[in-house]
């Protein structure tokens, strides 16, 4: 998907397409997510990059949730990249923003196979000396944030999917006692953070998750400080699994609170309408049925924009997997959570009567493989504060240009929202953007379509 804008006047034939009216980006819904969450008991986070916390981005992180959990800024190879010596700066840097945004943090992650320093994974050690090196780690990253960290991910991913333990330098050096060692360490740092073990793939009950389960019921047994499970939830468009409310009830039965912690569901680009109202329906069913268990305190989405999605490098020919898109405007997913946590789902605006504002598209010029192209929203008996139109291309059109507007076309589906400074569109008056576009064998007028 790509961003285009460039600026030129010109005239147009007009036919008609379908406005899609949506608050300023900041303010999606008439009662943001964090307060939604909090009116059910609940939280609702999403993984954040530091360096980006301000803009728009920063605005929609601190209006819509509750809780930030660093993407990458608390794993082992960013804080200790070398031995010893560890750099706080980002994490230092969320934990900030999140305190004056009055939000929890969500520690991620302690011990994990992945995204270790190389002086770590290429050194030889003994069994000890890797213990040692694993609490020094624990209990100086815990003792950091003590008091400012609600949750801790201490072990991330320990399991196979047949649910055998996973190979890792912890597994291989230590053996599974690595987990409790980790959970007891972490807990002598920061006595008040509740402690969580997290993977993927056991969100339904299955072989990985019934692992999971059999180990925390263990750990309680023994007396090893466990609090919660996290449930990461990258999911794939369609595929909620059925046993996901029962899984999550069957590990608050165990007396530990349950999270969902790094939630998207990605689909086969490019997207399109039916596409973004099952993803709408997967977040719905996720958020409710956490919603719908007492222990199952946080939800959290891994990233909420399109434009900071780990989903298109790590799974080509995928994204579009989180409740934004890529200009920070909220999609039908995101309408979807507000609806489970007991929102209505609308815009931040009262919708203008009907009929009262109007979109128009027009051709006002065309070549052999060219044409130049025209949207005018006009508002009469109402206002705008923000637009976005959306159209689907019926002969294989393809935006070239595009001006006064942020363009983006996936596939045959066009949308164009307002650029930041023609949002506003006054009753009795109008706002005009236009676009170039190739072309071949025939240009007809686009097929009109709700966003």
């Amino acid at each position: 998907m790509r961003s285009l804008r460039l600026g030129l006047p010109l005239a147009s034939l007009l036919t008609g397409v379908a406005l899609l009216f949506t608050a300023s980006a900041a303010h999606a819904a008439d009662t943001p997510l964090r307060d939604l969450a909090a009116a059910k008991g609940k939280v609702v986070g999403t993984a954040v990059t530091g360096s980006k916390l301000t803009g728009t981005y920063g605005d929609i992180t601190g209006a819509q949730f509750s809780s930030l959990t660093p993407g990458n800024a608390m794993k082992w190879e960013t804080v200790e990249p070398s031995r010893g010596t560890f750099n706080w700066t980002e994490a230092d840097q969320i934990v900030a923003f999140a305190q004056a945004h009055h939000q929890q943090v969500r520690g991620h992650t302690l011990v994990w196979h992945s995204q270790n320093p190389s002086w770590l994974t290429n050194g030889s050690w003994t069994s000890a000396q890797l213990g040692s090196l694993l609490q020094n780690h624990i209990s100086t990253e815990v003792g950091r944030y003590k008091g400012k960290i609600t949750a801790w991910d201490v072990v991330n991913e320990p399991f196979n999917e047949d649910g055998s333990y996973r190979s890792s330098i912890w597994y291989n050096g230590l053996g599974s006692g690595y987990i409790a060692s980790a959970l007891t360490w972490a807990h002598a740092a920061d006595p008040d953070a509740k402690l969580y073990i997290n993977d993927y793939n056991v969100e339904g009950v299955n072989a990985k998750s019934d692992a999971l389960y059999n180990l925390v019921k263990s750990l309680k047994a023994q007396g090893v400080p466990i609090d919660g499970v996290g449930l990461q939830a990258h999911l794939i468009l369609g595929q909620v699994p059925s046993t996901l409310q029962q899984n999550i009830q069957r590990f608050a039965d165990l007396g530990v609170d349950v999270a969902i912690t790094e939630l998207d569901v990605r689909m086969q680009l490019p997207a399109d309408a039916a596409k973004l109202a099952q993803q709408k329906a997967d977040f719905k069913s996720v958020v409710a049925a956490c919603a719908a268990v007492t222990r199952c305190v946080n939800v959290t989405v891994w990233g909420f924009t399109d434009a900071d999605s780990w989903v298109p490098s790590t799974f080509p020919g995928y994204g579009a997997a989180t409740p934004y898109d890529e200009n920070y405007q909220p999609k039908p997913a995101y309408y979807g959570i507000a609806e489970a946590l007991g929102g209505s789902g609308s815009g931040g605006t009262t919708p203008p009567p009907s009929g009262a504002c109007t979109a128009a598209y027009g051709v006002s010029s065309q070549w052999d493989t060219g044409f130049t192209g025209q949207v005018t929203i006009s508002c009469s008996g109402a206002s705008l504060s923000s637009w976005k139109v959306n159209w689907t291309f019926g002969a294989g059109q393809r935006i070239t240009q595009a001006w006064n507007a942020t363009c983006t076309q996936s596939g045959t589906a066009v949308s164009c929202a307002n650029a930041s400074y023609n949002g506003t569109v006054p009753d009795g008056g109008s706002v005009t953007f236009g676009f170039n576009g190739s072309w071949s064998g025939s240009n007809p007028v686009p097929t009109v379509t709700l966003g």
